[in-house]
């Protein structure tokens, strides 16, 4: 898009509302911005300066947006010039994740539910994207947030009700909003605006297309005859990815490892683990992993062993070098007694210690102050079930190379 016809865009927002006037007055007056910026002194300081020079609205959202941009370096490359409010930052997709799934993508693309444009920007790299929002001042941080990245010639944001477009079709991603009407994130589909039965109406409208959908929402048996899958970004669950149409997989579930992008699909079904004694090596999935349910799956390939049937960690006396799993070499296996731990530690060269549990609740925090700690090395302390009983395992943690 040229300059000329991004003015236009912009003006046509620029009335729609009184949130709309104040964004384009602070685009249009970046000298506050540079201000807050090279600001070092009091907060208070500065805003008694910056009041006697602007308006009290501009004022709030130049403060409310410098910060929300440096909230935004933990998700995108290029934050310091990013258009966000604080709910459609928290929505947004990270840069990372929305470019994988980007890939899928081509040709013309709809992307419903735009937010401020984190995955329209990303499709736009490549396609040809049609934001589609229903506040305008969404629509105008997505195309101003498409001008930072480059792609505005790509990306046409559109002010409508996604539920009211006559001519959808082709591919489209959507993303719900998951908070609508409620203080916290939803955790049921069905909580979702749009709800569970337009986004299927959609499903069937379009050749295929994404929703994204929390990873710890219901997803399971709400999408039939798609391929789901939960992406990790950095070792936390991002999101979960209902991929249908032309654009599903041939298996139900794939998990996703970023920034390695390592993946694997399969049915849960697949494979069995079997379970084994605690061997040389004891192994933590990636939570992208457990929540596809291709925890057996993953054993099978790297050929591991579980440490119980109801523990998601895994074992080897061979070190395997995979982004599905981190690795820790097992120094001593406990009983599950703090006594015991404690009279381990005392001999060793920990200095400080991790401590990681998954179904045997642990105060962490409260059990870590009462460790005696002697030595300079980092150490870990897995609380498990392991064959049936309660242990605690010691252990150092092996990085990739």
């Amino acid at each position: 898009m040229n300059n000329e016809i991004a003015s236009e865009h912009t003006t046509a927002f620029e009335d729609a509302n009184e949130e709309c006037r104040v964004l384009c007055e602070l685009r249009r007056t970046p000298q506050i911005l540079d201000l807050i910026a090279e600001s070092k002194g009091s907060e208070l300081g500065l805003q008694s300066k910056l009041r006697r020079q602007f308006e009290d609205e501009l004022v709030r959202a130049a403060l409310t947006l410098h910060e929300l941009r440096r909230k935004a370096v933990a998700k995108f490359s290029r934050a310091s010039a990013l258009w966000c409010d604080r709910r459609g930052l928290e929505q947004a997709t990270a840069e990372l994740v929305a470019l994988h799934k980007s890939k899928r993508f081509e040709g013309a693309v709809w992307d419903l539910c735009s937010g401020i444009g984190s995955d329209a920007i990303a499709i736009a790299t490549h396609c040809q994207v049609t934001a589609v929002d229903l506040n305008p001042a969404a629509c105008l941080r997505t195309q101003w947030n498409a001008e930072v990245y480059g792609v505005a010639n790509q990306l046409q944001s559109v002010c409508r009700d996604v539920l009211q477009l006559e001519d959808l079709g082709g591919l489209v991603h959507v993303d719900p909003d998951r908070r609508a009407g409620s203080e916290g994130k939803a955790s049921r589909i069905e909580d979702y605006v749009p709800g569970l039965p337009d986004l299927l109406s959609i499903m069937q409208r379009c050749r295929g297309g994404a929703i994204k959908v929390g990873p710890a929402s219901n997803f399971g048996g709400k999408f039939p005859n798609t391929e789901i899958e939960v992406i990790s970004l950095f070792g936390e669950c991002k999101e979960a990815t209902v991929w249908f149409g032309e654009l599903a997989g041939p298996q139900p579930f794939r998990a996703t490892v970023l920034p390695s992008g390592e993946t694997i699909a399969g049915h849960p079904l697949d494979a069995v683990a079997m379970v084994t004694p605690l061997r040389r090596y004891v192994y933590d999935p990636d939570p992208a992993v457990v929540r596809a349910g291709l925890l057996d799956v993953v054993a099978e390939k790297l050929e591991l062993t579980r440490i119980d049937d109801a523990e998601e960690y895994l074992t080897s006396d061979t070190l395997v070098d995979s982004a599905f799993v981190q690795a820790f070499e097992v120094l001593a296996e406990l009983p599950h007694n703090e006594n015991e731990l404690r009279s381990w530690l005392r001999k060793s060269d920990f200095g400080q210690v991790e401590i990681k549990c998954r179904h045997i609740p642990v105060q962490a925090e409260t059990l870590r102050r009462r460790l005696p700690l002697p030595g300079k090395q980092p150490g870990v302390v897995i609380v498990a079930k392991v064959a049936g009983k309660s242990r605690t395992i010691c252990a150092r943690r092996r990085v990739r190379i």
